[in-house]
């Protein structure tokens, strides 16, 4: 292969995976030789090479196939007369347009995620489930002093937890260009730590990840059952907390709820703002689908949209946002390709896998918070051990319910509770089920928390 082809193919490379993409991790790449099968490219930094070999490394080989054959894998190397040393590049601009990615400003060397910039407080749909995790995300977003770390964010998937991490990075590359902010996920936090110990580089890595004025992990009850990881990820988040360094959390569960993370560190995250994103209620559905019915207008300005489909839809898809962007979306480009006007029976035809998918979608997590709302009872004592009948009644309630609306069997129900024998499980559905027939206040508590549950 030639320095000439390399130029052509890096060309395709730049159309297939965006320009921010592009410039952050394919131009920084020196083609140096192709030899049995194997093509060599000089790069500045041993991660760069394995961040690329792990996100881009298939596309490249596809790509130099179609140019010369007979390429098996590719190699990265840093070049012996290289030395790697941390680099503190300008912060990077904001593009415009549509889902493009932007690296935040920082360390070269941090494993930083790309940003998407639709992903921004502008675009983030505010209502009574989430308000109180968009005040707090503002208010850390705004760069002044740290009011309350850290910040953690948790709920269910599509409930918008990375949105507003996205929107802090922004906000705070607009408002504090000056702080080094990392926004990663936890399993880039692992994956460097474990290639920190692997190239003997401890110290070069507790010093970058301490340097850091805003520190945003997202997902980290990934981390939870990895010893050395915790270990290390408890001794950063103090060395940040005693610089009064931001930090930003996120999990799909609350810090008490993450099984297998370490009594000290569910601690710590505790000290700050921990924030709830509820599930979407109906009105929050259809704001965020009337929001993104403008986007698609744009793209499709021919298409017309008979009343009640928004409102079908919202009802309909409750579970989770980005199914329900993702059926307006496949809705719009359907009724595009076959130029017919959006209806609700063609959206009933064009969703009618979605739409049977979304049916008594309810989670174990999701009905647990439902009732201990209801009674009124912190969900840590409802699924904790404490048998008083103030909490006893109301787990009794959620099993019952996990029993008839999801399709768990008894030793994982039992198992999302505290860890409880089937036998429990069984013992607690059937007290309910007598109840039901014997007191009037307990079936109706079923019948509004169903109706919850499903609308």
């Amino acid at each position: 292969m030639t320095q000439d082809q390399w130029g052509q193919l890096k060309q395709k490379l730049q159309q297939s995976v965006g320009q921010s993409n592009f410039k952050n991790w394919i131009e920084p790449l020196e083609f140096s030789k192709l030899a049995d099968g194997v093509a060599t490219f000089h790069v500045p930094t041993s991660f760069l090479g394995n961040y690329v070999s792990q996100h881009f490394g298939d596309l490249i080989l596809y790509q130099m196939n179609s140019l010369v054959s007979d390429v098996r894998r590719i190699h990265f190397q840093v070049p012996a007369n290289t030395t790697e040393r941390p680099t503190r590049p300008a912060p990077s601009t904001r593009q415009t347009g549509g889902g493009n990615v932007v690296t935040p400003g920082g360390d070269s060397m941090l494993p930083t995620a790309p940003l998407d910039e639709r992903f921004t407080f502008d675009t983030f749909v505010v209502g009574k489930p989430n308000e109180l995790a968009n005040a707090a995300a503002r208010r850390v977003g705004e760069g002044g002093p740290t009011t309350f770390n850290p910040l953690f964010l948790y709920g269910g998937v599509g409930l918008g937890k990375t949105h507003l991490m996205h929107a802090i990075a922004w906000e705070l590359q607009t408002n504090r260009p000056d702080l080094n902010v990392v926004y990663l996920s936890a399993e880039q936090f692992m994956y460097r730590f474990v290639q920190a110990l692997r190239d003997r580089k401890m110290m070069d890595f507790k010093e970058m990840f301490r340097s850091v004025d805003v520190l945003m992990v997202d997902d980290v009850q990934f981390i939870a059952g990895k010893d050395s990881t915790q270990e290390e990820f408890f001794h950063t988040f103090n060395a940040l907390v005693d610089q009064n360094k931001q930090i930003v959390i996120s999990a799909d569960r609350a810090p008490g709820e993450i099984a297998n993370l370490e009594e000290r560190i569910k601690s710590r995250l505790q000290c700050g703002l921990v924030v709830d994103l509820h599930p979407t209620d109906y009105e929050l559905r259809l704001g965020i689908l009337q929001s993104k019915v403008e986007r698609h207008r744009e793209q499709y300005p021919d298409l017309s949209m008979a009343d009640g489909v928004l409102e079908f839809l919202a009802h309909r898809i409750s579970t989770n946002v980005r199914v329900l962007e993702g059926a307006l979306t496949r809705l719009f480009a359907f009724a595009s390709l076959v130029g017919q006007p959006i209806t609700l029976e063609l959206t009933q035809d064009c969703l009618a896998d979605v739409l049977r998918a979304s049916e008594r979608k309810v989670s174990v997590e999701e009905i647990q918070r439902k009732v201990s709302d209801h009674y009124n009872i912190r969900l840590s004592d409802m699924i904790g051990p404490k048998r008083l009948r103030n909490f006893a009644r109301p787990r009794q309630v959620a099993m019952y319910l996990c029993k008839q609306m999801t399709s768990r069997s008894l030793p994982e129900i039992g198992r999302r509770f505290g860890g409880r024998d089937h036998t429990t499980v069984m013992h607690g559905v059937k007290r309910i089920e007598e109840l039901r027939i014997q007191d009037a206040q307990i079936a109706e508590d079923l019948e509004l928390l169903r109706r919850t549950l499903e609308g």
